[in-house]
């Protein structure tokens, strides 16, 4: 039955329930269990029509997360009380405009801890989706860091709860969120694993039991969310997000908020409330029990179902169907086929009727089947490709095989013997030699281990270690006063430089402790022909590092606060490519020599490629603490042609609306781009004007990048 008939046999909605089930009027909410769960994951990927960067979240939240009784702050996650008593960190609201990462401000908190993500959820995507971010006080944030959350009662807080947290294996307390909050916390984590499945699992951020849900919900969000009911604060966030003329609007809506029954209805647990109404009745007749349970086209791996329809008082709005005594999933018509069995097995089948009000009847008689034998084997895989070769690694890919049940894995050889298995259709193999020349085949295999042919034998090449080493190098090292710290990458080449590959590592005190190369930062974002890319410590002070800064690192008790971008004047610090050193400051494995402490190291006239071996005396200029003049430019790009000289002017800068274009040498100007400050695009435009609003933009820095016939020209501009 369609769920807006079985309303009209029992419910009159109000005008605003009406308003918000619209979203789901393509949704079946007949359905339950994980088959509700897809329906609903299906809706709020398909509607999730903006992705916002992580820079626009500051606008998203001074949007969403007012304070409904002052329009001149927002509310804190985890806060209570109302500022009078001596602790700020405690705070249940603060000014709108007070954002940042100093002390006393507010910022952006991931109810899903990015770290905690499988794998980490970065600062795209899931790290910036503005379902699950927060304004919290910095220190509070700080304090809940990568803490699971954990039942308990009051205000927010640490709990009594002990576990081996999964970054660095140490004994850590829970996390409570405080009772104003904790329904929030359960109805965003449920968002998360619809929205991203498997990389937002529950069981990775929370401490509770999976054993009767049927997936990886835990029951403490089940509780969560049944025992805090939803907040008009909780409503605008999802009203605001459906509306896609909202600047920072994503599209889709959080369905837990609009309906809290949904995830009983999918996970069991305690009865949420139903807000829609349409699940609440005084109805308690059961169904009666399906018959003529059928089965027939039965394959290697699947089975046809067909039985009798049930009838009711009222209505049938599913069928739940088991195998082997387990829930497969819930259907709305009275057939289904069955598949991802295993072949040559035996099988016993059974199907129950449900009403709107989630009466069941009992389950028919198990009829019993047999899938057929499988002994064909996969075709073999086609159209090998070599790709993404490296000094030390190269992905293999091919075209998908085929099967009379199920392609399950793919064994990939090198010159003949076994590399390794996997189930997609590409594989990196790694650990080779430079300049080195491997034979590549690949073969299929299903579950019952019916294996293909091997396939046509794919030449290899790994790159020449002189084709990495010749692209990028260190141009400075700036080892300031407290977190002033900075590096400027340079890029002397004639084309932009995409820095996926890239990473920055540090020794720790020249490896007086036996460590190796360690804290990883993997760059982001492009460094442009002839030009510079800064990295900065995200809480240094002196104002020209962060005019100039492309990226920020932040300071986090996950990144070890800051690190490898909180180096001292003895921490050598490497430039890596597919995980080979490219270019080093500091000698690795020099010990404790205070190569760099209190100075800032600039690469001298003259050098125009990396080096492996640090020589600070013919290749680096060593100046006084906290010098940082030069930052921003380097000597092998100031002699290019400059943007402004080429004809270009770009006013005002800083700019808080409008972006003015000079063009005095009338360049065709092809397309005009704007990257923020870790490199991705947030503007494109082929209508070309001699202003562009830019209002939509956060405070921060960014490049423009103007395409012309004449080539590419870039300035980076501050937004006010």
């Amino acid at each position: 039955m369609n769920i807006r008939f079985a309303f009209l046999l029992f419910f009159a909605f109000s005008l605003k329930i009406l308003s918000q089930q619209g979203y789901y009027n393509d949704v079946n909410l007949n359905l339950t269990g994980l088959t509700l769960k897809e329906e609903l994951a299906l809706k709020i990927i398909n509607t999730h029509a903006r992705t916002l960067f992580y820079d626009q979240i500051w606008n998203a939240s001074k949007a969403t997360d007012v304070n409904p009784h002052n329009s001149t702050q927002v509310l804190l996650m985890y806060g209570w009380e109302n500022g009078t008593d001596s602790d700020t960190t405690n705070d249940r609201f603060r000014d709108i405009n007070a954002n940042g990462a100093a002390s006393g401000t507010w910022n952006r908190e991931h109810i899903y801890s990015r770290s905690l993500g499988t794998p980490n959820l970065g600062e795209s995507g899931p790290g910036a989706d503005a379902h699950h971010l927060r304004p919290t006080d910095v220190q509070r944030n700080s304090s809940r860091g990568n803490r699971k959350f954990s039942d308990a009662t009051g205000n927010s807080g640490p709990t009594s709860e002990i576990y081996k947290d999964p970054i660095d294996g140490t004994n850590s307390a829970g996390w409570y969120p405080g009772d104003e909050w904790k329904g929030d916390v359960a109805r965003m984590t449920m968002y998360m694993y619809l929205r991203y499945g498997n990389r937002c699992l529950p069981t990775n951020i929370g401490l509770g039991n999976n054993s009767n849900t049927g997936d990886d919900m835990i029951d403490l969000f089940l509780k969560w969310n049944a025992e805090d009911p939803v907040s008009d604060f909780e409503r605008q966030r999802n009203t605001y997000h459906e509306n896609t003329n909202n600047t920072e609007a994503q599209g889709n809506r959080n369905p837990f908020i609009d309906n809290p029954r949904l995830a009983t209805r999918i996970w069991g647990g305690p009865e949420a409330e139903d807000l829609w109404g349409i699940y609440t009745s005084t109805d308690n007749e059961a169904p009666s029990i399906p018959s003529n349970l059928t089965a027939t086209n039965v394959t290697t791996f699947s089975v046809a179902l067909s039985w009798t329809a049930s009838s009711d008082n009222v209505a049938v709005t599913s069928y739940d169907v088991f195998v082997n005594g387990n829930l497969y999933r819930n259907s709305t018509t009275n057939s289904i086929i069955v598949t991802g069995l295993d072949s040559d097995t035996e099988y016993s089948i059974a199907v129950l009727a449900k009403d709107i009000a989630n009466n069941s009847s009992a389950q028919t008689t198990a009829i019993n089947i047999k899938t057929l034998v499988d002994d064909q084997a996969p075709s073999t895989p086609t159209n090998i490709v070599i790709s993404n070769q490296t000094t030390t690694s190269f992905v293999v890919s091919w075209d998908a095989s085929t099967d009379n049940t199920a392609v399950t894995f793919y064994d990939v050889f090198v010159d003949t013997v076994f590399n390794g298995t996997t189930s997609e259709t590409s594989y990196t193999v790694s650990n080779l030699t430079a300049s080195t020349t491997y034979s590549i085949q690949v073969r299929a295999k299903d579950a019952k281990n019916n294996i293909s042919e091997l396939s046509i034998a794919i030449d290899a090449t790994t790159s020449d270690i002189n084709e990495v080493s010749s692209e990028l190098f260190f141009s400075e090292y700036v080892e300031g006063s407290s977190n002033n710290k900075a590096l400027e990458i340079v890029n002397n080449t004639d084309a932009d430089i995409d820095l996926i590959g890239f990473s920055i590592k540090r020794q720790t005190n020249g490896g007086v402790d036996g460590d190796d190369w360690a804290n990883e930062l993997q760059l982001s974002g492009t460094i442009l022909k002839k030009d510079v890319f800064v990295i900065i410590n995200a809480s240094s002070n002196l104002q020209k590092l962060i005019t100039e800064a492309d990226f920020l690192q932040p300071v986090l008790e996950e990144n070890k606060y800051g690190a490898p971008i909180n180096f001292n004047g003895n921490d050598p610090v490497g430039l890596f490519k597919e995980g080979v050193l490219v270019d080093v400051i500091g000698t690795y494995n020099g010990g404790s020599a205070n190569f760099a402490i209190n100075k800032t190291l600039r690469r001298k006239n003259g050098v125009t490629k990396p080096n492996t071996t640090f020589d600070i005396e013919n290749e680096w200029d060593s100046y006084p603490q906290d010098n940082v003049d030069d930052i921003g430019t380097h000597s092998t790009v100031l002699g290019t042609q400059t943007f402004e000289n080429l004809g270009f002017t770009l006013f005002p800068n800083p700019v808080t609306s409008s972006l003015f274009i000079t063009n005095t040498l009338d360049n065709k100007i092809l397309s005009i781009s704007i990257f923020n400050s870790i490199g991705k695009r947030v503007f494109v435009t082929q209508q070309i004007s001699k202003e562009l609003d830019i209002q939509f933009l956060s405070k921060g820095i960014y490049f423009i990048k103007i395409s012309t016939e004449n080539g590419i020209f870039a300035m980076k501009f501050l937004k006010e």
